[in-house]
């Protein structure tokens, strides 16, 4: 059965390593938009019979959505056999409970919607907090890989560093890729009074004088949480300390803020594009998806 793939937004090594490892080739298409912002979308592949890989990252979710969801229910309509969906940012994870009366739960409601219209589903380390798998919420066949082995790859080649999470809920992740790498590690308090407004508490530190403080998150967003750190390690005597994530959002450019804060470096996966991606999710992905293709084909 033939498969092909289209990428939405780039993703360009993934895309190589799916098409490589999966027997993918590559599909056309041509998309614009209107004056009015309205989408025009047109496929120029055949994939009628196909088994269709959509690769697209869904950081700025709501920009994406709609053209995504143009794009399957198109591959549908012209006899695509199956229509999975890759995307290594999986938006709307974080409204996991409501608060307050009123407020919409996002994730089951995004879930659905994506559920509707792929028969599978590929990402990377989704936010899974009070959710114990994406299998609550999603009701097609799913794959949430973990990318601690490869950060811990990296970290391994660095030399004498320890690694810093910025809270309690990220021990369990943080001390896992701490030991594979081999290196020492611990965990900040934080304290959240508003969505940009933090204050982080350092543990003692004394055990790792003389090593290079790695802060490690999963997620760089406001990147409010990795400032305050970056200023309490400074204030102890770690200068120049690393910035490592798997999925870097950096909102509002906030990758400037941090190095003002005093990152020597920013690290993250390419799960989103961006200058500081030095850790390849391609090769993990492209397995997951041959999984899942083999599965469905079966």
């Amino acid at each position: 059965m033939a498969r092909i793939l289209f990428t939405l937004n780039g993703h360009d090594n993934i895309a190589h390593a799916i098409c490589q490892l999966c027997d993918a080739s590559m599909g056309e298409y041509a998309r614009r938009q209107f004056p009015d912002g309205e989408t025009y979308l047109r496929i120029d592949s055949t994939v009628k019979d196909c088994d269709v890989i959509l690769l697209c990252g869904l950081e700025q979710p709501d920009d994406k959505f709609l053209p995504l969801v143009f794009f399957a229910r198109q591959l549908k309509e012209m006899g695509a056999r199956s229509v999975g969906l890759v995307t290594p940012y999986l938006a709307y994870m974080r409204q996991d409970r409501r608060f307050m009366d009123g407020e919409a739960l996002t994730s089951r409601h995004f879930a659905k919607m994506l559920s509707e219209h792929f028969d599978w589903l590929v990402t990377v380390d989704p936010h899974l907090h009070r959710y114990h798998s994406l299998d609550e919420i999603y009701t097609v066949p799913s794959r949430a890989l973990q990318a601690a082995p490869l950060l811990a790859q990296f970290v391994r080649g660095e030399g004498d560093v320890w690694l810093l999470g910025p809270d309690e809920e990220s021990a369990q992740w943080v001390s896992v890729m701490a030991e594979t790498a081999g290196v020492p590690w611990a965990v900040a308090r934080k304290e959240r009074f508003g969505d940009r407004d933090v204050r982080v508490t350092l543990p003692d530190t004394s055990a790792f004088t003389g090593r290079r403080a790695m802060l490690v998150d999963d997620v760089i967003s406001s990147g409010h949480t990795m400032q305050r750190a970056l200023l309490a390690l400074k204030a102890e005597g770690f200068d120049g300390s690393d910035c490592l994530c798997i999925h870097g959002l950096f909102a509002d450019g906030c990758d400037a803020m941090l190095k003002e804060a005093g990152a020597a470096r920013l690290i993250s996966c390419n799960s989103i594009l961006h200058p500081s991606n030095q850790v390849d999710l391609g090769p993990m992905i492209a397995e997951a998806v041959g999984s899942l293709l083999d599965r469905y084909s079966g």
